[in-house]
């Protein structure tokens, strides 16, 4: 016997839609706003655009099987042998990994690599997009929050700096000995 029993639930509302739309919108405006004060390639408008695409990517995703169903006693059908709209959403990933290596940029100079943080928090606003998108909202919540924070605090306290100077100590100290 199955103890797995799918239940019909009509497509997402518009209503639904919607603050799920605005939710990523400001989600996506929070996560680039620490881009945007230090100038870097993708701010404020790139987030958001990639978060609130992403959650409508998502959303599709989630309401497609109910499009495709005839009625509510063909949904297990629908799932079960259509997974066509999961690839859907798994494609956000794929689709966002080409916008950030559009932003990595390796200076031939010093052979220093630009735009990875950048590049990185394009990928993890669709995450946050998407997490909306489903439905996932208090851990989207949650993740841009602690991961915008905490590039805040890294910022404020230089680390790369910190670590960069010392390892330069440490490398002519060695070569003194």
């Amino acid at each position: 016997m199955n103890n797995f029993q799918v239940q019909y639930n009509p497509m997402l509302s518009f209503e639904e839609m919607a603050i799920r739309f605005l939710i990523a919108i400001l989600l996506g405006a929070i996560i680039g706003l620490e881009r945007e004060v230090v100038g870097k390639e993708a701010g404020i408008r790139t987030t958001m655009v990639v978060s609130c695409g992403a959650s409508l990517f998502a959303m599709a995703a989630v309401t497609l099987p109910y499009l495709i169903a005839v009625s509510p006693s063909n949904l297990p059908d629908v799932i079960a042998r259509n997974s066509g709209f999961l690839p859907m959403a798994a494609n956000i990933v794929v689709g966002i990994g080409f916008l950030g290596a559009g932003i990595i940029i390796k200076d031939e100079s010093s052979s220093h690599v630009r735009g990875l943080t950048t590049a990185a928090l394009i990928w993890f606003a669709a995450a946050i997009g998407t997490l909306v998108g489903i439905g996932l909202i208090d851990i989207a919540i949650f993740a841009a929050l602690s991961v915008t924070l905490l590039l805040y605090i890294l910022r404020k306290i230089n680390l790369y700096e910190r670590l960069h100077i010392q390892n330069n100590q440490n490398k002519s100290s060695d070569n003194k000995d």
